[in-house]
C-alpha cells in the first residue's frame, strides 16, 4: 500500500534516544595517539554538521564513518545514561527525564543519516553494516530499558507526578517514558529480562534479513521478455523504459519488467498477454517463498518471537501488546471495525468481478477471472463505463507540475508556506532536491529534501522520515525526507504520472508537513511521533486536496500544450474515483487482517505454514476472494514483517476515518482557506504527541470521529442498508 512512513526508523531512534548503561572507560583526548586523533577529526559524523539546521553534509560522508560513529555514539550515551544513574541527587524531571532526552546526540544523529541512507540507496556494504548493526542496537536498547536502577529513579517520579509542579507537555513526556520502560520488561525479573534480550537480538536480526532478502529481490525477481510483440498494450515510451532497464541489467535486445512491492503489479492493467500477465502476476505473488532470499521461515519465526514476548510481559498476544499503546486499544476493535466493512465491501466485489467476467465473456474468452486478470479487464470496463483513457489522463500530470504547482501550491492556500530550491545543499543522489521551507512572514521553518524517482538500491513505496527532529529543548529544526518509487520518463521524456502517484505526493507531504511543522520542546514528543493509528491522518487528509477544483485547474494541463485538463475528460476522472473501489478496499482490509492474525497467535501456538496460514486467516473473516489476493502477502509484506507495523497494518483505515472527516468538516467550513489550514495546523500538525490525539482531533473537528464520510470517500456508501 502507498504511504509507509518511515516508522520503524522513527521507532528505533526514540528507542535508543536512550540507550542503555554500562560501565565504560574512554580515553582522555590529551591521551589519545596522534593518528587516532586525526581518524576521529576527520569523521564528519562525530560533530554537529555546521550546515542550516544541521542538515547532514552528504559530501563528506562516507560508508567508512558509519561504524566508527555508532560505537562512539553508544559508547558516549552508555556513559550519559550511567552519569543519570549515579547521579546522588534524589530523582525528578531535570535530572532524569530532561537528561535522557538529552542523551545520545551522536547515536541519534548516525542512526538516522544511516538508516535513511540504507533505505533509500542502499549498497552491499551498507547492508552488511544493517546486519552487523541489528543486535548490537538491539542490545544497547534493552541495556537502558531493563535497566532496574534507572526504572527506579523514572518509576520514583512517575508516582509523584500529580504533586510536581509539570507542564501538561512534560506530565506526557513522563508517562511516555514510564510505559516505555514497563512495555520494554523494566518489571520483569532477571531471568525473564535475559529472555527478552535474547528475543529482541534475535528478532531484530530476522527483521533486518526479511528486509534485505526484498531487496536483493527488486534486482533479481524480475520478469524478462524476448519478444516485443508478447507488450502489446503498453505505450511506446513505456516499452522504451523497459528495453533500456534491460541493456542496463546486462540484457541488451530485451525488456526488463520490475515487480513492485504489492501483490498489485501496474503494468498488468495494459499489458494483453494473458500468459505474460500471469508470469507477471506469480512474480510478484509467489516472491519470498523460495531460493536463497526466502522469508518462508523467517515469517514463521518472527510471529513466534512476538508471542513469545507479548507472553513475558503478560499480554494474550502480539496485538494486544502493541495496540495497548495505540487509539484502537484492543484487537477487537480492529476486527469489529472491519466486520462492519465485509459485507458491504463484499457486495462492491461481487458486482465489480460479475462485470469483469462479463467482459471477458463478451471478448470471446472462455476462462473465468483471475487475478492476473482483474486490473487489465477492470481497465477495459472502465474505459466502457467512464470511457477513460489511464494513459491519455497521464498527459496531464506532468510531474513536476504536479509537485510545484499542485501540491507546493495547495500549502501556500491553507498554510501560507513556500518552498525554495537549495541548490546549495549537498543530496545524497543526483535524484534528489533540496528546499527550505519559508512560513508566510518570511520565517524559516525547515529543510526538506525530495526524492521521488526509482532507482536501484532503493525500497519499494513512498514514505516520510526525518534526519533531524523538531526540538525546543535542543534548539532544533527539521530537516525532512519525502521518498516515492516514480518511473522517471526515457531520456529526454517528461515523467508523466498516474492520478495516484499524484495523490501520493500529497500524502507524503502530509506526513512531512506533520514533521515540519512540530512546535514541541521535547523530541520524543515531536512531529510523526505518535501512535500508529493517528500518524497516517495528517497525510491522508491531504490526499483529497488533489481533486479540489481550485487545485487541479491550477495543475492538471497538458505536458506539451499546457492547455487545462478538458472538464469532460476531469469529470470522468472524478467520476471514477469510486470505480474498482472493492478491489482496492478488499485487497487491503485482507492483508491488514492477516498481520493481526498473524500477530493473534499465542505463544503456545506451532510455527506456522505461511501458506496454510494465509488461507486459513482469509477464510475465517470471509475475505478468501481467489481474484482479489491480499495487498501483501507475508513473504513480502515488510509493514507488519520488517517494518514497524507489526499489529499494525490497520491503521491505515482507522487513520482514513479520522482524516475523511476532518477533510468534510473542512469543507463544511468553507475547504482551501488560510483560517482552516491555520486550525488545522495548530491543532493537530504542531502538536505532535505532546497531549492525548483523541483531543487533539475533538479540538479541530468539535467532535469524535464520525465513519459515514469514510465510506462515502471510498464509495461504498450506497450499499450500506
Amino acid at each position: 500500500m502507498k504511504h509507509l512512513i518511515a516508522t520503524a526508523i522513527s521507532s528505533a531512534l526514540l528507542l535508543t534516544a536512550c540507550s542503555e548503561p554500562q560501565t565504560t572507560t574512554s580515553t582522555p583526548k590529551s591521551e589519545q595517539s596522534a593518528p587516532v586523533a586525526a581518524k576521529e577529526q576527520a569523521n564528519p559524523l562525530f560533530v554537529k554538521s555546521v550546515l542550516q539546521y544541521e542538515t547532514p553534509d552528504f559530501s563528506a560522508i562516507k560508508d567508512e564513518h558509519f561504524m566508527p560513529a555508532f560505537n562512539k555514539g553508544m559508547t558516549e550515551q552508555m556513559a550519559e545514561v550511567q552519569a543519570i544513574i549515579n547521579n546522588p541527587a534524589k530523582p525528578d524531571f531535570a535530572n532524569t527525564i530532561v537528561a535522557l532526552e538529552k542523551s545520545g546526540e551522536l547515536l541519534t544523529r548516525t542512526r538516522s543519516i544511516f538508516y535513511n541512507l540504507a533505505g533509500t540507496d542502499s549498497n552491499p556494504a551498507r547492508r552488511e553494516l544493517q546486519k552487523e548493526l541489528a543486535p548490537k542496537l538491539a542490545a544497547h536498547s534493552d541495556n537502558i530499558f531493563l535497566n532496574k536502577a534507572l526504572f527506579e529513579k523514572v518509576a520514583a517520579i512517575h508516582s509523584e507526578a500529580d504533586s510536581l509542579a509539570l507542564t501538561a507537555e512534560e506530565k506526557r513526556l513522563l508517562d511516555v517514558y514510564y510505559k516505555r520502560f514497563v512495555r520494554a520488561g523494566a518489571k520483569l525479573s532477571a531471568e525473564q529480562k535475559q529472555q527478552i534480550r535474547d528475543i529482541n537480538t534475535k528478532h531484530s536480526s530476522l527483521t533486518t534479513q526479511f528486509s534485505q532478502n526484498l531487496l536483493a529481490l527488486t534486482k533479481t525477481n524480475v520478469v524478462l521478455v524476448d519478444d516485443k510483440a508478447e507488450l502489446e498494450g503498453l505505450p511506446a515510451g513505456q516499452i522504451e523504459q523497459l528495453a533500456n532497464a534491460a541493456a542496463e541489467a546486462g540484457h541488451p535486445g530485451k525488456y526488463l519488467i520490475k515487480i513492485t512491492n504489492t501483490t498489485r503489479q501496474p503494468i498488468l492493467a495494459t499489458l494483453k498477454n494473458r500468459d505474460l500477465r500471469e508470469k507477471v502476476w506469480r512474480a510478484s505473488a509467489e516472491r519470498a517463498l523460495s531460493g536463497e532470499n526466502s522469508n518462508r521461515d523467517i515469517v514463521a519465526e518472527l510471529a513466534h518471537l512476538r508471542a513469545q514476548k507479548a507472553k513475558l510481559l503478560g499480554y494474550d498476544s502480539w496485538a494486544d501488546f502493541g495496540l495497548e499503546s495505540q487509539m484502537a486499544k484492543k484487537p477487537q476493535a480492529v476486527f469489529d471495525m472491519f466486520a462492519s466493512m465485509i459485507p458491504a465491501l463484499m457486495q462492491n466485489v461481487n458486482a465489480e468481478a460479475a462485470a469483469i467476467q462479463a467482459k471477458i465473456d463478451e471478448s470471446g474468452e472462455q476462462f473465468k477471472l483471475q487475478p492476473w486478470d482483474w486490473l487489465f479487464y477492470a481497465e477495459q470496463v472502465r474505459k466502457d463505463k467512464y470511457n477513460l483513457d489511464e494513459n491519455a489522463v497521464k498527459e496531464y500530470f506532468e510531474f513536476n507540475r504536479v509537485l510545484e504547482d499542485g501540491v507546493f501550491f495547495t500549502m501556500n492556500r491553507l498554510y501560507g508556506i513556500t518552498f525554495k530550491p537549495r541548490n546549495d545543499i549537498p543530496v545524497y543522489h543526483p535524484d534528489v532536491k533540496a528546499y527550505e521551507l519559508f512560513d508566510e512572514n518570511g520565517k524559516s521553518l525547515a529543510i526538506f529534501f525530495a526524492d521521488y524517482f526509482a532507482r536501484e538500491g532503493k525500497r519499494g513505496g513512498a514514505w516520510m522520515s526525518s534526519f533531524v527532529k523538531q526540538s525546543g529543548l535542543k534548539e532544533q529544526k527539521p530537516v525532512v525526507v519525502n521518498v516515492m518509487n516514480i518511473q522517471k520518463g526515457a531520456n529526454g521524456e517528461p515523467t508523466l504520472i498516474s492520478y495516484d502517484e499524484a495523490t501520493t505526493i500529497f500524502h507524503e507531504l502530509g506526513h512531512g508537513l506533520h514533521g515540519m511543522f512540530s512546535n514541541v520542546k521535547y523530541p520524543t514528543l515531536s512531529g510523526t511521533s505518535v501512535s500508529r493509528d493517528f500518524v497516517e491522518f495528517p497525510s491522508t487528509f491531504e490526499e483529497d486536496w488533489a481533486m479540489y477544483p481550485e487545485v487541479i485547474a491550477n495543475y492538471a494541463k497538458h505536458h506539451k500544450t499546457g492547455e487545462p485538463i478538458p472538464d469532460e475528460l476531469l469529470k470522468k476522472v472524478i467520476q471514477s474515483r469510486s470505480f474498482n473501489q472493492g478491489f482496492d478496499t478488499l485487497e487491503y482490509v485482507a492483508a491488514a487482517l492477516l498481520d493481526m492474525e498473524w500477530h493473534s497467535l499465542s505463544a503456545d501456538a506451532p510455527l506456522q505454514d505461511i501458506e496454510k496460514f494465509e488461507q486459513q486467516a482469509l477464510a475465517k473473516h470471509g475475505v478468501d476472494v481467489p481474484f482479489v489476493p491480499p495487498r501483501y502477502k507475508s513473504a513480502f509484506f515488510s509493514h507488519s514483517m520488517g517494518g514497524g507495523y507489526s499489529a499494525g497494518y490497520y491503521a491505515y483505515m482507522w487513520s482514513e476515518i479520522l482524516a475523511a472527516d476532518a477533510f468534510a468538516y473542512v469543507q463544511e467550513q468553507g475547504g482551501l482557506t488560510r483560517e482552516m489550514g491555520n486550525k488545522y495546523r495548530k491543532e493537530i500538525l504542531e502538536v505532535g504527541n505532546s497531549r492525548d490525539l483523541m483531543e487533539s482531533f475533538k479540538a479541530f473537528r468539535g467532535q469524535e470521529p464520525d465513519t459515514s464520510a469514510l465510506l462515502k470517500r471510498r464509495g461504498l456508501k450506497a450499499t450500506v442498508q
